[in-house]
């Protein structure tokens, strides 16, 4: 297929190519890509979200960047992509939680939110005059206020296909934290574990990382809790610099 063919199947996101693709919804995968990263990761305790706040100046307020969003008292949720469309699904899903509050009188589950976003994503790849979110989600939290709820965590596609993961990142360095991810992840792990995991994590991709630049959040039964910073700092100091050094050690 030469350029101009693939030219014609850019101008809507309604449009398959002859070989069975959506380019907007790849282009949109690929804006998600360039973002700075997050992660998220399920403990025995509850879920563990994380995000590096990039800025573009040192003039900037870290602070003013949000990756990490409580949506719900046990809902949390983790962005990479255009922060604009990540915004604006953090609306809807804030939305989607009350309602369901409102009406059944009880918090709406993991699984739940992420199907409804998940239609809305869906919902542009198929209408004319639209375009895909260029965002992806990590949505993270208990099923239910119960202390014996169980914690999930799952992922939104620009596609609109959720999945759900024990552990899984989005963003630039995917590929470098997932392999981290994968090899260090276990059943038994506690919130402590996930968190230093966590921001260990982070450091995969970007290695001089400072406590200003991570942002932690966690969602147990007791609700959903930010990391302060220095208390990133201290998981830092204990698991990320001695591993640096006994790294120049050999």
């Amino acid at each position: 297929m030469n350029r101009n063919d693939q030219q014609a199947y850019d101008r809507g996101t309604s449009l398959f190519s002859p070989d069975g693709r959506i380019y907007q919804v790849e282009y949109a995968r690929e804006a998600v890509k360039r973002g700075a990263p997050s992660l998220g990761v399920r403990t025995s305790e509850g879920v563990v979200l994380a995000a590096q706040r990039r800025t573009n100046s040192p003039l900037m307020e870290g602070e003013s960047i949000e990756k990490l969003h409580k949506l719900d008292d046990f809902l949390g949720a983790a962005s990479a992509g255009h922060v604009a469309d990540a915004r604006r699904l953090i609306d809807d899903a804030r939305t989607a939680a009350q309602r369901n509050r409102l009406r059944y009188g009880e918090p709406l589950g993991v699984e739940a939110l992420t199907k409804t976003l998940s239609d809305e994503i869906q919902e542009t790849t198929q209408v004319g005059g639209t375009r895909p979110f260029g965002a992806a989600l990590l949505v993270a939290g208990m099923d239910g206020d119960d202390p014996d709820a169980a914690p999930r965590l799952f992922q939104t596609d620009p596609s609109g296909a959720p999945q759900e993961w024990r552990a899984v990142a989005i963003g630039s360095g995917r590929d470098d934290i997932q392999e981290f991810l994968e090899d260090n992840w276990t059943d038994d792990l506690s919130l402590d574990d996930g968190i230093a995991i966590a921001v260990q994590g982070l450091f995969e991709s970007d290695d001089e990382l400072g406590a200003e630049s991570v942002s932690v959040a966690t969602i147990t039964s007791d609700g959903y809790e930010s990391v302060s910073e220095d208390a990133v700092a201290a998981v830092i100091d204990e698991h990320v610099d001695d591993e640096t050094d006994a790294d120049d050690a050999e």
